[in-house]
C-alpha cells in the first residue's frame, strides 16, 4: 500500500499553491505515494483555472483555510496568509504524529507574513520541533548525488568557530548516522566530517579547532560504532563523497561549506530534511519566490524530490 504523504501548501501568496498543483498532477508523485495537500481549496481551484493547470483530484486536498483567492495579493506578505500557512503546518504535524500520514512535506512560508500573524518562531523547523517536543535536531540538505548535514546553520561566519563545539559536532554525527540507519535503511552509513579550517587545520598551522574540537568528537562517534571519518580537508571531502562514492553524507561545520557544493549539484532538485524529529519531515529547498508567484513559472522539481525522499524515508521507497 502506498504511503500517505501530507503536503502543506505554504504561503498562499507565494509559489506554494502552484507547485502543489503541479506535483498533484505529476505521475512520479502518484507512482510512489498518496499525496494529500493541506491548504486552501478555493485558492488551489482558482489558481488551476487561472494558470490552466489540472484541478486537484477528488480527495487530494484537505481544506484548512477559508481564504478568498480574489482578496490575496500574489507576492505580498499578509497576516491572513500567515495565519493560514501556520495552521497548515500544525495540521500536518498532528496527522503525521497521529499516524494518519507516514510523512509530511512543507512548501515555503514567508517569515514576514508569519511575523505579521504573530508567529514567534524563527521558521518552520523550530516550530515543528516545538510541536513534536524534539530537543536535538539538524538540517540535512540533499539530492541523489550528495547529502550534507550542518553543525551550525544561519550564523555569521565570525561566530562559527565559537559555535562549533565538541558536543555539537558529536550530536550532529550521531543524529545523521541514526537517520541514515532508521530513515534510509542503511546498515552502517559512512559519515565524512569536514574540517573547519583549510586543510583541516594542517596540524594546527591554520587553526586548532580541527584537532581540539572536531577530532575528539569524531573519535567519540567511532567509539560507539559509527563509521565516521574526519576531520577531512573541506576542499577534497566533496570530491571523495560524490565522485569516489566513499561516503554517504558529509557533516559540515557551517552553512555555506555544505550548501555551496550541494546547490552546485542540486540547485533545482535539492531537498531540506529535518533529522532528529519523531516524524518524517522534508521540504523544498527554496523560498516563496514572490517575484513569480501565481504567474505559471514555478518549477516543482524540488517538491517532487522532497515527496520522493519523504516516501523513501517512510519505507515506501523500498516497498514501491
Amino acid at each position: 500500500m502506498k504511503p500517505t504523504i501530507v503536503i502543506t501548501m505554504g504561503d498562499p501568496a507565494g509559489v506554494g499553491p502552484e507547485i502543489c498543483l503541479r506535483a498533484l498532477a505529476d505521475a512520479r508523485v502518484r507512482r510512489v505515494c498518496k499525496p494529500v495537500v493541506i491548504g486552501g481549496e478555493a485558492v488551489l481551484y482558482h489558481l488551476a483555472e487561472r494558470l490552466r493547470l489540472p484541478s486537484p483530484p477528488a480527495g487530494a486536498v484537505i481544506n484548512f483555510s477559508g481564504l478568498d483567492p480574489r482578496r490575496i495579493k500574489p507576492g505580498v506578505p499578509d497576516a491572513g496568509c500567515g495565519r493560514a500557512m501556520i495552521s497548515y503546518v500544525e495540521e500536518a504535524v498532528g496527522m503525521t504524529l497521529g499516524g494518519a500520514a507516514e510523512a509530511m512535506v512543507t512548501c515555503p512560508i514567508s517569515k514576514e507574513a508569519a511575523k505579521k500573524a504573530g508567529f514567534k518562531f524563527p521558521g518552520h523547523t523550530e516550530f515543528i520541533a516545538h510541536l513534536t517536543n524534539a530537543k536535538d535536531f539538524r538540517m540535512m540538505l540533499g539530492g541523489t548525488d550528495l547529502k550534507v548535514v550542518l553543525v551550525t546553520i544561519h550564523a555569521p561566519l565570525r561566530d562559527v568557530p565559537r559555535l562549533v563545539t565538541r558536543a555539537g559536532v558529536y550530536k550532529t554525527i550521531k543524529i545523521a548516522a541514526d537517520a541514515f540507519v532508521h530513515r534510509f535503511g542503511m546498515k552502517r552509513p559512512r559519515i565524512a566530517v569536514a574540517g573547519l579550517n583549510p586543510h583541516a587545520g594542517e596540524a594546527g598551522m591554520f587553526g586548532d579547532e580541527d584537532r581540539k574540537v572536531i577530532a575528539p568528537a569524531v573519535k567519540a562517534a567511532q567509539d560507539i560504532g559509527i563509521d565516521a571519518t574526519g576531520p577531512l580537508p573541506p576542499d577534497t571531502v566533496f570530491y571523495r563523497a560524490v565522485r569516489k562514492k566513499e561516503f554517504d553524507c558529509a557533516v559540515c561545520m557551517y552553512h555555506d561549506q555544505g550548501l555551496g557544493p550541494l546547490k552546485l549539484l542540486h540547485f533545482e532538485d535539492g531537498v531540506n530534511a529535518t533529522l532528529g524529529l519523531p516524524i518524517i519531515r522534508t521540504s523544498v529547498d527554496h523560498g516563496t519566490a514572490y517575484d513569480i508567484a501565481w504567474k505559471g513559472r514555478a518549477n516543482h522539481r524540488s517538491l517532487v524530490a522532497a515527496i520522493e525522499m519523504a516516501t523513501r524515508m517512510s519505507g515506501g521507497g523500498r516497498k514501491h
